[in-house]
């Protein structure tokens, strides 16, 4: 529905490809092949969008095939008023059926602009072409449609149990949305999982057509309400009202019934509404649920829509779904040789997206759920924040629709003209670095008795003629004991030190204006294991040294049980950590990061799935805080005062009873009152069965919400791989730097490149001198073939 339903421009595929590209034209009637698995009776459960549309397809793809849906309620029976459809489904659509598209096309309200309005400010945002037309019109045209090619349907009728149907037919598709009693049926192996949000929503409509998507913030006494609204109609409007369930509450919304609440949030939005009324459609207050099934198919039983899955309505997604899983089903149907292998096509080609959609759509609905976080930022900035909520549009798409509002951001930003946000420097304690980019700590295991050797210096060194603003080590690892594998660096002898400084010496002279920092780190229950290419976290076959930890607990079953640190142990381990700091000092390092994430020895402290302490330095979190934090105080004393310190940690453990974001929060909040420059906020491999939830820039939610709530500046990493994404995510003030891993590992010269491909040449990317004669891209081909200026006519 809002922006990320409206798709960057790029080609289509999927199913829509396929039914596009067949060998039938859609004027002839298709015939199966001879010998083929074809499901001949169809019975669809739900008689929604997408069960009408496969329904179609699977009709016109074989009109001698039997399709008949069951819906139990009546023909013009519908929940919401409009439907917002991107230009990449419609064309789906008219590839897979010109007459529904076309039937589709004459009711549309098409508009451009996105309309946000924040504290007696409107921030407008156009070229984000929307289309849209009313739910109830959008079930007449594929009733027709499905009349018109022989479908039976059956309204004011329960399906059979889908074990009886599916005993009668050849195929059974649930479309029965997200209360789905066929996906229960089998609950056992659909294996579903519902997560319920923390917003209450209701849906309603108004008499007139907005000029725009608009989203409303309203800050009431009792709290943040926004409203989102839309045209569907020349006359109508669908406005949905959101607010937390606290809020809610506070306001006595639980109490007032379907009309009481139309007028109240017609008061509440009466300058967006202009006075008037708000009228609703048996509307009711709800809480979203998102539904993850495991499997989407049992038998000749098949999941499709939001009986499958669901994602939050802020993206615009239900109906975009399910109509794309309609093309693909039926695109798989015709392909495949069997039902079993159709069924199992369909998931595989749909289960990626439908994931990605279910990502961005969880960040855009948290990002709703916590808006107050984002109430005080300057007026663009809440707007460019708002619309690249889910990570799905992005700086570079926005200046693509709309560059004037792009440009008006930056500036309210502080960008010198022409200066992307990922070029404009940033301070730490008494160091500037050039720009945003960090290049990420990234354990090579290629040291010998932990000395850094001809191997770091290329690498570290390339990555610092590469442009980057910082340059992470990987872990130095404090003691021999401390180290992860034999190849691990350290800062223990002062032929470590010396090495290092060989490295430094080389980054500050060849690459003026490129920071190098250290991350100081022990590997705690983790260490004594095999380079990563050999096994990673594996025990090493012979050799092993013995393990330390918070507490005597293994990270892998067939690991080693490490011994639980005494307080003599501790003060040991502490000692370790100033002595490498001021090797570090004297070694010439820019910056300090300590490590405390991961799951090494510092993580292993603040995590309550590995501190089982029962002293002083087990229990709450603010017990498990203390010896990380008194590290963290030795390093600072030692660590030179104009020069920065920086904390990673995991911002969650990925695993129930771990560490949460709220912990996060208040982790970095010590942190910071003890002096820390800056978090890098990474998450995970804590606990050798953690379930992470892996997407582009997946971990940056955990470092915004740090940013905000802590109050210090974050270093946001995980999967963030384009430079659109690091100016996004500056820009937005999600992040104030973003550590970037294997793009430096695939292109050292990265950030140069970035600053080529936007055209930029300031100061925030110098390439060094031996090197300027290649800062433009080189020439692909030809690019002065002459232009076509004569039609021949016959």
């Amino acid at each position: 529905m809002p922006t990320s339903a409206v798709p960057t421009r790029g080609a289509r595929g999927g199913a829509d490809q396929r039914l596009r590209r067949g060998a039938r034209p859609a004027t002839t009637t298709p015939h199966p092949p001879d010998g083929r698995d074809r499901p001949d009776r169809v019975a669809v459960i739900g008689g929604g969008p997408g069960g009408l549309y496969t329904a179609a397809l699977l009709k016109r793809l074989d009109p001698g095939r039997e399709v008949t849906v069951w819906e139990r309620n009546a023909p013009d029976d519908t929940f919401g008023f409009g439907v917002v459809l991107s230009d990449e489904t419609l064309g789906g659509i008219e590839h897979a059926d010109p007459e529904v598209y076309a039937a589709l096309r004459r009711d549309f309200v098409r508009w451009d602009d996105i309309d946000i309005v924040h504290r007696g400010t409107r921030q407008t945002s156009g070229g984000h072409r929307f289309a849209a037309l009313g739910r109830r019109r959008l079930l007449e045209i594929l009733h027709t449609r499905c009349r018109d090619l022989g479908v039976e349907l059956r309204f004011r009728a329960e399906a059979p149990h889908p074990d009886r149907l599916a005993r009668t037919h050849d195929l059974v598709v649930a479309a029965d949305g997200v209360h789905s009693t066929a996906r229960e049926a089998y609950a056992e192996v659909f294996r579903p999982r519902l997560t319920a949000h923390r917003c209450r929503y209701i849906w309603l409509a108004a008499d007139f057509a907005f000029d725009a998507f608009r989203f409303e913030i309203a800050e009431t006494e009792h709290g943040v309400v926004q409203l989102h609204g839309y045209p569907y109609a020349a006359d109508a409007s669908t406005v949905i009202v959101e607010m937390r369930e606290e809020v809610w509450r506070a306001a006595g919304f639980d109490e007032a019934d379907e009309r009481e609440s139309a007028d109240r949030c017609a008061r509440i939005f009466a300058d967006a509404l202009g006075g008037r009324p708000l009228r609703s459609n048996r509307s009711a207050w709800t809480t979203f649920r998102t539904v993850v099934n495991e499997r989407w198919s049992h038998g000749n039983v098949v999941l499709l829509g939001d009986a499958a899955h669901t994602a939050h309505f802020s993206i615009g997604s239900g109906t975009k779904l399910a109509v794309e899983d309609a093309l693909a089903l039926a695109a798989c149907l015709d392909e495949q040789p069997s039902l079993k292998e159709a069924l199992a096509a369909y998931e595989e080609e749909r289960r990626p997206v439908v994931a990605s959609t279910q990502r961005a759509a969880r960040a855009s609905l948290e990002w709703f759920e916590d808006l107050q976080r984002y109430a005080g930022l300057p007026p663009r900035r809440f707007a460019f924040s708002l619309l690249t909520r889910s990570r799905r549009v992005t700086h570079d798409n926005l200046r693509l629709r709309d560059p004037r509002f792009t440009d008006a951001v930056e500036r309210e930003f502080g960008c010198p003209p022409g200066t992307p946000p990922m070029f404009t420097p940033f301070r730490l304690r008494g160091l500037t670095l050039r720009n945003r980019v960090v290049v990420s700590p990234m354990d090579m295991y290629s040291a010998v008795d932990g000395v850094p050797g001809d191997f770091h210096l290329v690498h570290l060194g390339a990555r610092a003629l590469g442009g980057a603003g910082l340059v992470m080590t990987e872990m130095v690892c404090v003691s021999a004991e401390g180290r992860i594998t034999p190849g691990c660096a350290g800062l223990y002898t002062g032929r470590q030190a010396e090495a290092w400084r060989r490295i430094t010496d080389f980054a500050h002279a060849r690459a003026p204006g490129t920071a190098i920092g250290v991350q100081l780190g022990h590997s705690g229950r983790k260490g004594s294991t095999r380079l990563m290419w050999e096994g990673m976290d594996e025990p090493l076959p012979e050799g092993n040294w013995p393990l330390v930890a918070a507490s005597p607990l293994p990270y892998r079953p067939d690991g080693q049980i490490p011994r639980e640190l005494s307080r003599a142990q501790l003060t040991d381990v502490r000692e370790q950590f100033t002595a490498a700091a001021v090797r570090a000092a004297r070694a010439g390092f820019d910056l300090l990061e300590l490590h405390c994430a991961h799951g090494y020895l510092l993580s292993g402290f603040l995590s309550p799935l590995t501190n089982r302490r029962t002293d002083a330095y087990g229990g709450t979190l603010e017990k498990r805080l203390r010896f990380p934090l008194e590290v963290f105080d030795a390093v600072r004393a030692v660590w030179p005062g104009e020069r920065p310190m920086t904390v990673r940690i995991s911002a969650t453990d990925w695993a129930e009873g771990g560490t949460s974001a709220d912990d996060a929060v208040e982790i970095a909040r010590a942190f910071a009152a003890h002096g820390a420059d800056a978090v890098d906020v990474s998450t995970g491999q804590v606990v050798a069965d953690e379930r992470p939830e892996f997407g582009r820039s997946y971990q940056t939610p955990f470092a915004e919400r740090v940013r905000h709530e802590a109050g210090v500046p974050v270093i946001a990493v995980g999967a963030i791989s384009s430079w659109d994404d690091v100016n996004s995510l500056i820009l937005a003030g999600r992040a104030d730097l973003c550590a970037l891993a294997r793009p430096h590992l695939y292109d050292p010269h990265w950030t140069l490149h970035a600053a080529a491909e936007q055209g930029y040449t300031g100061p925030g990317a110098v390439w060094p001198a031996p090197y300027r004669a290649g800062s433009r891209r080189p020439q692909t081909g030809r690019t002065d073939a002459p232009k076509p200026r004569l039609a021949l006519r016959d």
